[in-house]
């Protein structure tokens, strides 16, 4: 980013390090200052509002622009209060007589900048008339009272006294990062990202909340047998690059600054590498979301560059993919393509080692498909045996992989640090425990999420084996005869249900009612049938031979009237499984 300041699809990048302001004057004579304002003009104005009429009406601009014309108002109000000003018998005098439509028009001017997504961004290896790395953090809180003490200022210039309550809003940047120019070896065809700046390291102002266009995925990732960024364009001043280890795989994930809340986001989920792990190396994973090219419709695909060794995703502009899960779902994709081309069997699903205070432990494996309840029931089991647990430690919460291991039951392993979850199946009090913490998004609508961290990727890249695996089955109520959890007898039945993944859709993607996928799966298996079909019949020959115990637990979460109380009887059965 070349620009002191950028302000696009409501998204405001600020450079701190081609220009940082340390004053009121230096912050209301700013360029970033004067687009703003211009901003929330043109929406006012849109609206014709009661504030914009004032405006027009009593503002005496002669041939100033309105902008200068606010400017220089400021920044007498930043020093001297309304009388002192009414009494200098300025131009000004006839805006702030009306004092009450005044002050109405502070207060909106102000949230409307509080309602833009903000981020900070300092270059780490140039050095201007900016800030550099050493004083970024304290940078960035400067910055935020900044705002907050000029706003205050000027409000309490004209209502003539000061506030009795003081609310400690952040007025900054929601998010600051610092950028670096990293060289890797790009091979031939991936010039043009050559130039993006990586994401060294991310300061969040919690809790974080975006408001992204869309609240649900459709479809799945096709795959592709050209290099898409043969047809797009990639202007480098306008993208950043997350550089994530997706499980043991690395991957380069390039963001436009349009979905500037999903790369942050990707720091709650994906453990960020650290420079010395991807500079100068070749990643296993490309993945560029939010390219501009030609195509009337939005692309998802995906591309096996075998001569390169990279497996690439490619997500094309659009408002349609402005949700967290297509970043999330690509990214996972490409790491279950690589982990199929090895032998290893992905699992979309959840895990946990649990060590009770009886001494019994076990690993336990939840497989299912978005929406089926292995989450929620796993978090149900952790809040129903508090005091029974020695220790609860989370493998993988949404997607890991299986590994053989000759003589012993096979081994687990997770991809991610941190978990997506759905607001509306969560405990009602849970989410805000976990708010100083969490990423929220859309927090106002059907399949609201949160993204927060669960899990240590030490732990996550340990390799666990497996003692219970079972399948999420959420469309089933327990009665008749059923019960929460059962086991199959043999290979086969096991995996007639594993395969058909069948599953009532709670509103996590545009499908409806009772579904299927292959393997509950769609991120890797179901593009690759025929090589997964091979490893589901050894994994599963091996789970029976092992020992390993195969069932289905009963979320009951897709069945009316019991997505509460489902997954913690499920949890509930679960316990007394492991704790005889």
């Amino acid at each position: 980013m070349k620009k002191e300041f950028s302000l696009s699809n409501e998204k405001v990048m600020i450079n701190f390090t081609s220009k940082y302001c340390n004053s009121h004057v230096q912050l209301l004579e700013s360029y970033g200052f004067r687009r703003v304002f211009n901003a929330y003009f043109r929406k006012i104005k849109k609206k014709k509002s009661n504030i914009y009429k004032y405006l027009i009406q009593d503002a005496q601009t002669d041939s100033e622009e309105l902008d200068v014309f606010i400017v220089h108002l400021f920044k007498l109000l930043s020093v001297l209060n309304l009388n002192e000003i009414i009494n200098l018998n300025t131009k000004y005098s006839s805006l702030i007589d009306r004092k009450s439509n005044f002050i109405d028009f502070i207060e909106d001017f102000y949230g409307f900048w509080r309602k833009l997504e903000r981020y900070t961004v300092i270059h780490n290896n140039k050095i201007n008339e900016g800030l550099e790395k050493t004083s970024f953090v304290e940078a960035n809180n400067d910055f935020s009272m900044l705002i907050l003490s000029l706003y205050r200022k000027i409000e309490e210039n004209v209502v003539g006294y000061k506030p009795k309550v003081y609310r400690q809003l952040p007025a900054g940047g929601n998010a600051g990062l610092i950028v670096n120019n990293v060289n890797w070896p790009l091979p031939t065809g991936y010039e043009l990202l050559k130039h993006v700046p990586f994401i060294d390291a991310i300061i969040l102002d919690l809790p974080y909340i975006s408001y992204p266009k869309k609240n649900t995925r459709d479809g799945i990732f096709d795959e592709c047998f050209e290099n898409p960024l043969k047809n797009c364009t990639i202007s480098t001043d306008h993208w950043f690059c997350y550089p994530a280890k997706v499980g043991t795989l690395l991957a380069f994930i390039y963001v436009h600054r349009d979905f500037m809340a999903h790369a942050i986001t990707l720091c709650n989920l994906f453990e960020m590498a650290k420079e010395k792990e991807y500079r100068d190396i070749k990643p296993d994973i490309v993945f560029v979301f939010g390219a501009k090219d030609s195509f009337s419709k939005v692309k998802t695909v995906f591309y096996d560059d075998i001569e390169n060794n990279i497996m690439l995703g490619y997500i094309s502009y659009g408002d349609e993919i402005d949700y967290f899960g297509y970043v999330k779902k690509m990214a996972l994709t490409l790491h279950n393509l690589i982990m199929i081309k090895r032998g290893s069997l992905p699992i979309h699903g959840a895990m946990v080692h649990i060590i009770m205070n009886n001494g019994n432990s076990a690993n336990v494996v939840i497989m299912g498909d978005s929406g089926a309840g292995k989450s929620e029931c796993l978090e149900a089991f952790r809040s129903l045996s508090e005091d029974y647990i020695s220790d609860m430690t989370i493998v993988f919460d949404d997607m890991g992989y299986l590994t053989l291991d000759e003589g012993s039951k096979p081994l687990a392993f997770g991809t991610e640090i941190g978990a997506f979850v759905r607001l509306d199946d969560l405990d009602a009090g849970y989410a805000f425990k976990e708010i100083d913490r969490s990423i929220f998004m859309n927090p106002d609508k059907i399949n609201a999420r949160l993204v927060m961290p669960v899990a240590s990727y030490k732990d996550i890249i340990k390799g666990y084996p497996i003692d219970l695996f079972l399948y999420a089955n959420n469309y089933e109520e327990v009665k008749d005869g059923l019960e929460e959890i059962n086991f199959f007898t043999n290979s086969k039945d096991a995996i007639d249900v594993c395969k058909r993944g069948a599953r009532m859709a709670k509103g996590t993607t545009t499908e409806l009612g009772l579904v299927t996928s292959y393997f509950a799966n769609p991120f890797g298996p179901v593009q690759k049938q025929e090589l997964v079909d091979v490893l589901i019949d050894s994994y599963f020959e091996e789970f029976f031979k092992t020992g390993v115990k195969v069932g289905q637990i009963r979320t009951s979460l897709g069945v009316v009237g019991q997505e509460k109380d489902g997954p913690k009887k499920a949890a509930k059965k679960l316990f007394d499984l492991i704790i005889k």
